[in-house]
């Protein structure tokens, strides 16, 4: 008898054991530096959550966009949380694509999360993404090296600016470039960059009869404005930098300047991954002829399919992730200077975090004035400011990214990629049946 009773408890534990690792999550995220500590510091969830795995898929931020949409739009069930931005979110959210955010927990502190960013994160008042950072853009650059050119940064700088600057601290003998930019392609890798610089200069994608613009002066001068920027004074091969490229250029030693995402501060500041940490300064994002638009809003978000077979376990690990506690985590592990910037007003009522983070109020005076519904000088009919807010823009903004990726490289030049684009995206518009009634 006791020997059977041992047999039944042990057969007992076992399937108690088998029942808590029952529910797997897939997770598809990008492969940037906040997204891996996620990654690293998501064994705590696991610990407090015995009865749930984690299994990561990270990706390049390109193919993550691809694959994402590729699945829910298929409704493939391949994810059970996907990583999404202000883009993605309000178009599959209006689809019925993701599960919406209803009832979330008290304990969560929703109204905490800045409203800006939770708008952006909705679709008809419904929130269907939780923001695990939030970002918008400003100028980094080497103090050291503008102190030595005897020159000084503006609070405010102009693209005129940065050109002047760039020329002075430039040395290619020594590997140090004066301005470091996004030129790989991608709707959200250079063109999310490029589409500030000509709304600086009075751009805008479309007219109000959802004609093209991509061919006049303001396109012109601002791609121009950018190119011309790399050319002289960029890295070499510069066209195939994007944002983790650049970050690390950067953080290397190797770029004066920067224009990118606020997000890139903490990890700038931390002296065990950035070889300028304590040469760092920091401005608003520059303009060129207007000051509307020069800067975007954008969060990465955790979102759950409808196709997912665990939607509950798979908000309870979004709860997690973007919550207060979790930011509480990534101070004790990694320093106040490096938690997820931009999601929540508590983060910026933490006097250890303004203490550490000498980026913080610029990053959240750029995210509060970045208005994706009034960005450009003239009217338009969509929303957005580094992008446009409907689906054709994914395919056709990766083209024109191609194209503008072409000229930095020396294959084109700017009229050429211009003119092609416009051809381009007027196609892809009169397929896609606009203007829609």
């Amino acid at each position: 008898m006791k020997t059977f009773a041992a047999l039944l408890l042990g057969a007992t534990a076992l399937v108690g054991t088998s029942a808590l690792a029952q529910t797997t999550l897939t997770i598809a995220t990008v492969n940037n530096n906040d997204m891996i500590v996620m990654q690293k510091l998501s064994k705590d969830f696991e610990e407090k959550n015995p009865d749930i795995k984690l299994n990561w898929v990270t990706l390049e931020e390109n193919v993550l966009r691809q694959k994402i949409t590729t699945d829910i739009a298929t409704q493939g069930g391949q994810y059970d949380i996907m990583t999404i931005g202000m883009f993605e979110t309000p178009l599959f959210g209006e689809k019925g694509w993701l599960s919406e955010f209803k009832d979330v927990p008290a304990d969560y502190k929703l109204d905490d999360v800045l409203k800006s960013v939770r708008d952006g994160l909705s679709f008809d008042g419904k929130l269907y993404a939780l923001p695990f950072y939030a970002e918008s853009q400003m100028t980094f650059y080497r103090k050291d090296l503008f102190d030595k050119a005897g020159i000084t940064m503006p609070d405010q700088p102009t693209w005129e600016q940065i050109g002047q600057f760039a020329e002075k601290i430039t040395d290619k003998d020594k590997e140090i470039y004066g301005v470091c930019l996004r030129g790989k392609p991608g709707w959200g890798e250079n063109m999310g960059q490029i589409g500030p610089v000509v709304n600086s200069y009075g751009g805008r994608w479309f007219d109000m009869d959802w004609k093209p613009q991509l061919t006049t002066e303001p396109w012109k001068e601002g791609v121009t404005t950018y190119v011309d920027l790399l050319k002289k004074y960029g890295p070499p091969g510069a066209s195939s930098n994007g944002f983790n490229e650049t970050l690390s250029l950067f953080a290397s030693g190797k770029c004066g300047m920067w224009v990118d995402a606020t997000v890139a501060a903490g990890f700038l500041t931390d002296k065990k991954q950035s070889q300028v940490a304590d040469k760092m300064g920091y401005a608003h994002p520059p303009i060129g002829k207007f000051d509307k638009g020069n800067h975007y809003l954008w969060s990465w978000a955790l979102a759950v399919p409808v196709s997912s077979n665990e939607p509950e376990a798979a908000k309870k690990f979004i709860y997690w992730a973007t919550s207060q506690d979790y930011i509480k985590l990534v101070a004790k592990e990694n320093g106040w200077a490096a938690v997820p910037p931009g999601t929540r007003t508590s983060t910026y009522d933490t006097p250890e975090y303004i203490s550490a983070a000498p980026f913080a109020k610029l990053t959240l005076e750029t995210i509060q004035t970045a208005n994706p519904t009034d960005a450009t000088q003239e009217k338009v009919p969509y929303r957005g400011i580094s992008y446009v807010g409907i689906p054709e823009f994914q395919s056709f903004g990766t083209a024109v990214g191609q194209k503008m990726s072409a000229v930095i490289a020396g294959q084109s030049t700017v009229d050429e990629a211009l003119n092609e684009s416009q051809k381009l995206v007027e196609r892809t518009m009169k397929q896609a049946g606009y203007p829609k009634k």
